[in-house]
């Protein structure tokens, strides 16, 4: 083969991960064949080192070994060494983040694997430092233990290699079950809610993430069984969320967890997919009950997201750094002087309001929580000015590293939570930034095929298309064409679900991570159907399949839906894993579709969609129609038509449609209790 050359190859990546290493003295290669030849050729073990540009433990690895002369000259001569970016490429990640977790270690990030050359994970671990430390053993001293191994006892680590694989495969495999029954799902909510922190909102104790997943899944647990314990579990989780140290009180926007087990010291970073899916849940949240702060906190993330996280304009970039000047949350955090200094008379208020303390509340600094109930109207009119003043401060400081490629997945997320927070707070300019950035992705993601793609940035395309890619822009398009009642958008999630059908699907009904052309994935193809910060493709395609069943009517996607929740339902142990999945089962069997009939876009059509789309109970979708004849036969749409011409809503469940109504009281007396609960 032709040899790469003894440099660092990283300067032509698009990810911006790789060009914060692309100076290392380290000869890095991206992930891909040419990598995996060169290991051959050269009989070496890979080195794979595996984060995202957001990652302060791995700023903190590169700066203390990468960036070191003598650490890169021996990863040089005993490895290849491979930088992958984990949001680029989450199929690369999970191999080898299941390989690590097998081994019995923590996952994490930065995500360190010794490979065989053929890609086979044989030892690894996440952050070492550059000096024994902590009880751990120095990067160098892990090189040259593995350098030794792979020299004196290469059978025995190729043979493990070879077990992972193989047991990599086997967890890939499903596990084909039966329906779920109601009491599958009562059990599962029951054994998440044993997890919860009852003081603090949220799962577990430090480090706490919001895991969106199993609140989503609380949400639809308490409309099917009226449980107010499902229904508080959000609403405490969401209330910590706005009031603690984990949301940007000055500029929005939510970090990626917690430190601690109070929402009080975030890990700075700011991902796109947590504010998408936080957005969503107070979406949900406040159609049920209107809630000030909710609504002050979607519309500050929406100007977050507008200001800070626009790429050409239209889509989103993946991420927000932790760090500035090398220091985690510098950008965020104040003294009590700074606020003293900027504020002056209205100091006091506000460093009441927000925890502001002489000595600091967090290493000498202030994290800005709220921790005093909010005021009357001038009360809280005087502290956002305040805030506003600090923001303006704040602008002055050098900003923290924005990672700005676009993922075809997260994007996907926040175009579906704007579309339906759009209603829930009437907000239109949530629909229309949602419908840019969907534009982008469909017109701009597309390879020379014409497929989707998962990564773009800078005009190019940085990783092929996988299950969430399509799954979660189908699902976007989904939750547009119930905004705003454009067919083009079913069409495009039909087109794309038969895409991933293709590309992704599995004999029994399931999918794969990874298109059946994928040619640098090592092993068994991967397949995920558990939900962690990021909901899985498989939960994803799921309510997918689920939405386009009932708003369609045709058989296929039922029974494409019912194969692919029963493809793990034989994993009974695995369920609380899959909360997404659990939701679509559910909302295959209690799902409502509420249809508008109305022969012009009047005012009166548009109040009765508006209320719909606002619909709490997430098992609704919204089909719009003008005389009954625009829809086929099964569609539930076919032959609604408005009553004396004026527009008409129709409330359908199974292949039942209620008597028309033509005003929003009656319409929101039908959709049912879920909209009476009072105010909190």
């Amino acid at each position: 083969m032709r040899m790469l050359p003894a440099a660092n190859l990283l300067g032509e990546a698009t990810s911006p991960y790789l060009l914060q290493h692309a100076g290392n003295p380290v000869h890095w290669r991206a992930w891909g064949p040419a990598a995996l030849a060169e290991a051959r050729a050269l009989d070496r073990p890979i080195l794979i080192s595996i984060g995202y540009a957001a990652c302060h433990w791995c700023h903190v690895m590169a700066h203390e070994s990468f960036e070191n002369e003598e650490t890169a000259a021996l990863m040089n001569r005993l490895f290849v060494n491979v930088k992958v970016d984990r949001e680029e490429r989450p199929d690369i990640d999970h191999i080898y983040m299941s390989a690590l977790h097998t081994l019995g270690e923590q996952g994490g990030w930065p995500l360190t694997m010794f490979l065989s050359p053929d890609g086979a994970p044989m030892f690894g671990g996440t952050y070492w430092p550059p000096a024994p430390r902590w009880g751990r053993p120095s990067f160098a001293q892990i090189l040259h233990a593995v350098d030794k191994a792979w020299r004196e006892k290469r059978e025995a680590l190729i043979a493990q290699g070879a077990t992972l694989f193989d047991h990599l495969a086997a967890i890939a495999q499903t596990k084909r079950g039966g329906d779920l029954t109601p009491d599958d799902l009562t059990r599962v909510a029951h054994l998440l809610m044993r997890q919860l922190d009852p003081v603090n909102g949220g799962v577990g104790g430090a480090p706490k993430f919001p895991n969106a997943p199993i609140f989503r899944f609380f949400w639809s647990e308490h409309f099917r069984r009226r449980d107010p314990q499902a229904r508080e579990a959000v609403r405490r989780l969401l209330n910590a969320l706005c009031e603690g140290g984990i949301y940007d009180h000055l500029g929005g926007g939510f970090a990626r967890y917690s430190t601690d087990a109070e929402w009080h010291v975030p890990h700075f970073e700011k991902m796109l997919y947590d504010n998408a899916q936080i957005l969503e849940l107070l979406a949900l949240a406040h159609a049920e009950t209107p809630t000030p702060l909710y609504a002050e906190r979607a519309r500050e993330t929406f100007d977050w997201l507008i200001r800070e996280m626009r790429v050409e304009g239209a889509a989103f970039a993946a991420s927000q750094d932790a760090d500035q000047d090398g220091e985690e949350g510098l950008f965020f955090v104040w003294t009590a002087d700074e606020i003293d200094a900027t504020l002056g008379a209205g100091s006091a208020a506000f460093k009441a309001a927000y925890d502001v303390r002489p000595e600091g509340n967090w290493e000498g600094r202030n994290v800005l929580r709220r921790r005093i109930a909010h005021g009357n109207d001038a009360e809280e009119a005087a502290l956002a000015a305040a805030r506003a003043r600090l923001f303006a401060l704040r602008e002055s400081r050098p900003k923290p590293g924005r990672d700005d490629k676009v993922l075809a997945d997260w994007n996907g997320l926040m175009i579906a939570a704007l579309a339906r927070a759009a209603a829930a707070f009437d907000a239109p300019e949530f629909l229309s930034a949602a419908r840019a950035a969907y534009a982008f992705i469909n017109r701009t993601l597309r390879d020379e095929r014409g497929r989707l793609v998962h990564a773009w940035r800078d005009g190019r395309i940085g990783a092929a298309g996988m299950l969430d890619d399509h799954a979660s822009i189908a699902r976007a398009a989904l939750a547009l064409f119930e905004a705003t009642g454009e067919p083009t958008y079913l069409d495009d999630a039909i087109l794309l679900t038969r895409a991933a059908q293709d590309l992704f699907g599995d004999v029994d009904g399931s999918f794969f991570i990874t298109a059946h052309d994928a040619s640098d994935v090592p092993g068994a193809r991967p397949r995920h159907p558990h939900d962690g910060a990021t909901p899985s493709g498989i939960g994803l395609m799921a309510e997918v399949l689920v939405r386009l069943f009932h708003l369609t009517g045709e058989e296929r996607w039922r029974l494409a839906a019912e194969n692919l929740i029963r493809a793990f339902t034989g994993a009974v142990e695995m369920l609380p894993q899959s909360p997404l999945l659990l939701a679509a089962a559910d909302f295959l069997e209690r799902g409502i579709v509420i249809v508008v009939a109305a022969e012009a876009d009047d005012p009166a059509a548009m109040a009765l969609a508006k209320l719909a789309l606002s619909s709490p109970d997430p098992a609704t979708c919204v089909l719009r129609t003008r005389d009954g004849a625009d829809w086929p036969a099964d569609s539930p749409g076919h032959g609604k038509t408005t009553v004396n011409g004026a527009a008409s809503a129709y409330v359908c469940k199974g292949q039942t449609c209620g008597l028309p109504v033509t005003t929003t009281r009656e319409l929101q007396s039908l959709i049912g209790e879920g909209m009476a609960y009072p105010h909190d």
